[in-house]
């Protein structure tokens, strides 16, 4: 049996896109609670009946959420341009060598706004 598995988590951030035109809004200094979804895939383990635990997922987001948590983004090495397309990316990338089953990030920038990162085939 193949499964998907997502666990969810938050942080407060603020920052600002400094590559947007001029007089956008999103230029200046702002803030955000952010969430983000984590989706793992594979096969479920006959003997645990599970696919990973959850303390797992825990364990390797906990040092990123301490990175970002009440922090200013753009000060963050990587998010210098903290879009929500480059944050999703951001995340796979420093969760992926830590979770092999990982498949994709969803972040949620405001409640009703979202990028799913999901990489190629092949690439990260």
């Amino acid at each position: 049996m193949q499964v998907e598995l997502v666990k969810e988590y938050r942080f407060e951030a603020a920052h600002r896109l400094p590559n947007v035109p001029a007089g956008h809004k999103c230029a200046r200094l702002h803030g955000h609670s952010f969430k983000f979804e984590m989706h793992v895939s594979g096969p479920v383990d006959a003997k645990t009946g599970w696919l990973i635990d959850y303390g797992e997922l825990d364990a390797a987001v906990a040092p990123l959420i301490e990175k970002l948590d009440h922090h200013f983004l753009n000060e963050v090495e990587g998010l210098e341009n903290p879009t929500s397309e480059v944050l999703a990316r951001w995340l796979f990338e420093r969760l992926r060598p830590h979770l092999a089953l990982l498949v994709a990030v969803t972040l949620y920038e405001t409640c009703d706004a979202k990028c799913i990162y999901r990489p190629s085939t092949g690439s990260g």
